[in-house]
């Protein structure tokens, strides 16, 4: 099988979208997905929980098949979404220094592409 990961950095919203678009995709076409939030984008994530919000129902699918590995606990802490990452269960990785390691990725076959 396949595998991508998608490692999303920037804060600007339609940035973000398309890293959704592209998980959706490869999910779909049967590609093991994994999406990991870093950087600025950890800021999106309390407006993309809004039902009425732009591309809202694109991170409710992200969510649903389970392709958001995890949040960046240091990058969460300081865009002050930390609590609200927490508060919607999403996993904080802080296992470098505060951010999520990406070499396990690398060890288990997966592409990386970031954004």
């Amino acid at each position: 099988m396949k595998k991508v990961a998608l490692l999303a950095y920037n804060g600007e919203l339609t940035c973000f979208a398309h890293v959704m678009l592209y998980a959706l995709d490869f999910e779909k076409k049967g590609y093991e997905v994994k999406v990991v939030i870093e950087g600025a984008a950890t800021s999106l994530i309390s407006e993309l929980a809004k039902q009425d919000a732009p591309f809202a129902n694109l991170y409710s699918q992200l969510r649903e098949k389970k392709l958001l590995t995890c949040i960046c606990k240091a990058c969460a802490q300081k865009m002050g979404s930390l609590a609200e990452a927490e508060k919607q269960g999403l996993a904080i990785v802080g296992d470098m220094q505060g951010h999520p390691s990406i070499e396990g990725l690398l060890k288990d076959g997966f592409q990386i592409i970031s954004f």
